[in-house]
């Protein structure tokens, strides 16, 4: 079974919205381990709309399952990580004025960059995550940097997948074979949500974790966060 680890960036921006601490980040972390989740994931972007620099240390202190850091390899990003030292850190190439993650990295033009970072952050001990689109040279350049894990950019997936969900799929299959074959693990997040994941699950039986925040905040509020949660688990079996 993937893990799911949510991710509690919306909740951050609910937060924020208020200029006060309700809801309260922390406490809703909790809930959300307590519900099931086996992971949290934070994606402190430079702006700080959502999770912020300040947030990272509580919640490394207090999560129990797995802490997750994503975001773009800035020095702040960077130093922030390695103060820190979560279970695992998520490479994303974020532009500063990005909305939210829209690609992934080309780990071949930026092999040398890469190779930098992940030497930085695997001699703190933490394990490295490649945000990558469906491409095997992308996954076979991720390897070669030295990450333990891609992270698919499902976006494209998750488009794609009401009209045809054959061909939104097929691109992953053929880039999960070759991370099975060269010895990368495969995590997935971006857009993934109750209709598209248990397909997704299902055509990926090697998928280890996914990262979802905004489609289950927003089926939080029809369904409450408990039932949301499990609801997710539930597609991942």
């Amino acid at each position: 079974m993937a893990h799911l680890s949510v991710n509690i960036n919306k909740i951050a921006l609910l937060r924020n919205s208020r200029g006060s601490n309700f809801p309260n980040l922390l406490e809703v972390a909790q809930d959300c381990e307590i519900f099931g989740a086996e992971g949290i994931t934070v994606h402190p972007r430079p702006d700080q709309r959502h999770v912020r620099f300040d947030d990272i240390a509580p919640l490394k202190a207090l999560t129990k399952t797995e802490f997750n850091i994503e975001g773009n390899p800035s020095w702040d990003f960077m130093q922030l990580v390695l103060e820190n030292a979560p279970h695992q850190c998520t490479l994303v190439p974020d532009a500063v004025q990005a909305l939210t993650s829209d690609n992934g990295w080309d780990t071949i033009k930026h092999a040398s960059f890469l190779k930098e970072i992940i030497s930085e952050l695997h001699s703190k001990g933490i394990r490295v995550s490649i945000f990558v689109n469906a491409d095997e040279k992308m996954v076979e350049g991720a390897k070669a940097v030295g990450a333990e894990r891609i992270e698919f950019y499902t976006g494209p997936y998750a488009k794609q997948f009401t009209e045809n969900p054959e061909a939104a799929i097929a691109p992953y299959i053929a880039a999960s074979k070759v991370a099975n074959d060269i010895g990368i693990g495969i995590n997935a997040g971006h857009d993934l949500n109750l209709h598209n994941l248990k397909y997704f699950k299902k055509q990926i039986p090697e998928l280890l974790e996914v990262s979802i925040g905004h489609a289950l905040v927003v089926d939080s509020i029809y369904y409450g966060l408990h039932n949301t949660i499990q609801m997710y688990l539930n597609c991942l079996k």
